[in-house]
């Protein structure tokens, strides 16, 4: 199963990756915190801190992901094309 639809590329979404090395995805409705988590990280062989979930009026569900120090999340930005 596919959890990371893809990832948003709003001003907000830019902004919390420079201030806070956080990217937005939205993911699968029935995605959980954890799956959310290992699937990035195997993808990508990135670290990453935490993950909050957010699911908006129109029923899609957003994905906070908050990367390790070491993993800046412009890097993986730039990997998908965002920059």
């Amino acid at each position: 199963m596919n959890v990371i639809k893809y990832p948003l590329s709003t001003e907000k979404s830019l902004r919390l990756m420079e201030s806070e090395n956080k990217l937005v995805f939205v993911v699968d409705r029935i995605s959980t915190k954890k799956s959310i988590k290992e699937d990035l990280e195997k993808t990508f062989s990135v670290k990453i801190k935490s993950v909050n979930t957010l699911v908006t009026p129109e029923g899609k569900k957003k994905a906070y992901v908050k990367f390790s120090d070491e993993t800046p999340a412009i890097d993986l930005a730039t990997k998908l094309g965002l920059m």
